[in-house]
């Protein structure tokens, strides 16, 4: 299977994973940095060979066989970025960016060595779930985004989404890092904003926007 398609069906399965995004062809072309006319006939093309659903002007869901491929396309990606991780200790983009062109060069064997010599893993240096073998995610993500946090509470990180390395510059600059606590101060609706402190001490200030790309479980 072509880069393309692998590319155009993970970054389906990821915009219907994520908060704020939808699967319209626009918003995936937006993604790919393609035109809108392409991602549709890309979108034609596969519905053709049935792994998307396509219908004019209504979001693309992918079938059950567009989802496997999408998650063994993903388990590649994330088992590549703990492995660059753990090996080289590469900050949270340089991985990814690695990841990116690693993982339509790696098959299923190759991916399972890579799992063994970790450990088989749960998850990924960002906290997303790596799908085992099977091309399934067994572990339940009960996590909200930050943008849904309840003001006072103290949370953890399960989970960085983004693809920007401004974002994990930041992230990594101010603590914020899969596993590391927080706690909401403030929430200033009017204005889209949400003080946080990090693990006790640092206070941020953050925007809505960007906060809806980190991740956390309330701490009982």
């Amino acid at each position: 299977m072509s880069v393309a398609i692998e590319n155009f069906i993970k970054t389906i399965y990821k915009s219907d994973k994520h908060i704020s995004e939808n699967t319209k062809p626009g918003n995936i072309a937006k993604k790919l940095g393609i035109s809108n006319a392409a991602a549709t006939d890309m979108a034609k093309k596969l519905a053709t060979k049935d792994l998307l659903h396509y219908e004019k002007y209504q979001a693309l869901k992918l079938t059950e066989k567009g989802t496997k491929i999408a998650l063994n396309v993903i388990r590649k990606h994330r088992l590549w970025e703990a492995f660059l991780f753990e090996t080289f200790d590469m900050s949270l983009h340089e991985i990814h960016r690695e990841a990116e062109l690693l993982e339509h060069q790696t098959s299923c064997f190759l991916a399972e060595k890579i799992s063994v010599y970790l450990g088989h893993p749960q998850f990924d240096p960002h906290g997303d779930p790596i799908p085992n073998e099977f091309g399934e995610i067994t572990f339940n993500d009960t996590s909200i985004a930050l943008a849904n946090a309840i003001e006072g509470q103290q949370y953890r990180i399960t989970r960085l989404m983004s693809d920007d390395k401004e974002f994990f510059d930041f992230c990594a600059i101010n603590g914020l890092q899969h596993n590391n606590t927080l706690t909401v101060k403030k929430l200033f609706p009017k204005n889209k904003m949400i003080q946080i402190s990090v693990d006790r001490s640092q206070t941020i200030l953050l925007n809505i926007e960007f906060s809806k790309n980190i991740f956390v479980h309330e701490i009982i």
